[in-house]
């Protein structure tokens, strides 16, 4: 999963990096609508398109019949039944592409969360850092230093809490850039990046772990390696949303929006049947 991250990781920075000078809105237009045209290919490749059509007549015409005969009641609750026999088919034809797509859009997903979904520190901005331990590493007796490089600074001393394996630090940003901390976790070194000062779309790393799930949706940085003593490392930057008229949209709303609007518009346009 770590090379796949890393693949995927330097197709979405070759992608943003002509765009990131506009701001967020056109890497976040510009993705959307690239997946919603793979969407229309991966729907019209997997479903049964002459079913779907099928489907969306008879749908069409008991309607239809269901107008015309609205003083029939027989008629009426009869045109209802093949309607919602219609719809089952039609969900039926649907589920498979929908389960084909379900990979690559959480791929991009977790790419764009990445990019859009947490807020890089503000100069001079806190942040809490959270060391989770592997199973059988002592938070109490395990000797544990974390070190900053220039341009961040370790604000508190650790507070263990042996019971979590869990180990916290409060950190300030200083200098902008990508800036790294080194844990120090009885002799064996772990390291953690943390964003300062940079807009979106520059990647925002939260989290670095060896959990598969926490890969596919973490993708900012390698896998922690096998044995490491630590289980996980989390810098909790504050949320953010995409600027719209003076306010702010979440990412994933702008983004569902955006894909599905590109893919209704053309399915014309790639003859796809949905």
């Amino acid at each position: 999963m770590g090379v796949l991250n890393a693949v995927l990781g330097a197709v979405f920075d070759a992608f943003f990096a002509p765009l990131a000078s506009l701001g967020p809105w056109p890497g976040m237009i510009a993705v959307s609508v690239i997946t919603g045209i793979l969407m229309l290919l991966i729907f019209k490749k997997t479903s049964n398109q002459e079913g779907i059509r099928r489907a969306k007549n008879q749908i069409k015409a008991r309607l239809l019949e269901i107008r015309l005969f609205k003083n029939d009641t027989g008629r009426t609750f009869k045109a209802l039944g093949a309607i919602l026999a219609a719809n089952v088919r039609y969900m039926g034809h649907a589920l498979r592409p929908m389960l084909v797509m379900i990979i690559p859009v959480l791929l991009i997903l977790a790419q764009l969360n990445l990019r859009f979904g947490s807020a890089s520190l503000p100069p001079g901005g806190q942040a809490v850092v959270k060391l989770t331990l592997a199973d059988g590493v002592g938070a109490m007796k395990t000797p544990i230093v974390l070190r900053a490089e220039q341009g961040l600074t370790v604000e508190t001393p650790p507070v263990r809490i042996e019971e979590e394996g869990e180990v916290d630090w409060r950190i300030r940003g200083d200098i902008p850039g990508r800036r790294l901390l080194t844990f120090d976790i009885g002799g064996t070194t772990v390291e953690k990046i943390v964003s300062v000062g940079q807009t979106q779309p520059a990647k925002v790393p939260t989290l670095r772990t060896r959990s598969f799930l926490d890969l596919v949706l973490y993708p900012g940085e390698k896998p922690l390696p096998k044995g490491s003593p630590a289980a996980a490392v989390e810098v909790i930057h504050p949320s953010q949303r995409l600027p719209l008229f003076g306010g702010g949209v979440h990412w994933l709303v702008a983004f569902f929006v955006l894909s599905l609007a590109a893919g209704f518009a053309l399915k014309g346009v790639f003859k796809v049947e949905i």
